[in-house]
């Protein structure tokens, strides 16, 4: 970045940009002539029993708080954040090899008539944006791309769970089998 401007705005950086965000969504630092002042929760989040619960805590307040709308720039409203339990849920099953945003986005969400509409495919931005690289700042994705072969800036986005994954997020899905015709 610093090859093309002599300043960089934090909105410019995004994992530093939501860390703070996050930060002050759950009252650990406030803005004061300019600066982050932390909070006496934040302080107190410094001591060794407490410093396990923070990621937890941030992860809780980024997917189920926050609106991460912001990321996608506001396509497709809130989708698929909406749904959050169902896409980590299918992220842990379907995320174990490298898999393409455009797949995963298929694998994971629930598509709702807004995002099979329009002239391009906006759901796999949205995911990207929303669920994919906000997991990957928690270091709960791991990244890699791949240049297109005829293109000189598009590349493909592959994601895949990272170790961490299953360390934090634990599912108890228990499906009651209905006797008799499902439908």
């Amino acid at each position: 970045m610093f090859q093309f401007n002599k300043v960089i705005n934090e909105p410019d950086f995004l994992p530093l940009h939501i860390v703070r965000i996050l930060a002050q969504a759950a009252t650990l630092v406030s803005a004061q002539r300019g600066k982050l002042i932390a909070t006496s929760l934040g302080e107190s989040m410094l001591s060794d029993a407490r410093q396990g619960s923070l990621s937890a805590i941030l992860f809780h307040i980024a997917f189920w708080r926050m609106d991460l709308a912001y990321f996608g720039r506001r396509l497709l409203g809130s989708w698929p954040q909406a749904d959050i339990g169902i896409v980590l849920w299918s992220l842990s099953i379907a995320a174990g090899d490298w898999q393409t945003s455009e797949k995963l986005t298929r694998l994971c969400s629930i598509p709702e008539p807004a995002t099979l509409t329009g002239a391009w495919d906006r759901s796999a931005y949205a995911m990207e944006a929303r669920i994919l690289r906000p997991l990957l700042w928690f270091g709960l994705l791991e990244y890699r791309s791949e240049k297109l072969p005829d293109s000189r800036f598009a590349a493909r986005h592959y994601y895949r769970k990272a170790a961490l994954f299953d360390r934090l997020l634990a599912f108890d899905v228990k499906v009651d089998f209905a006797v008799g015709p499902r439908h």
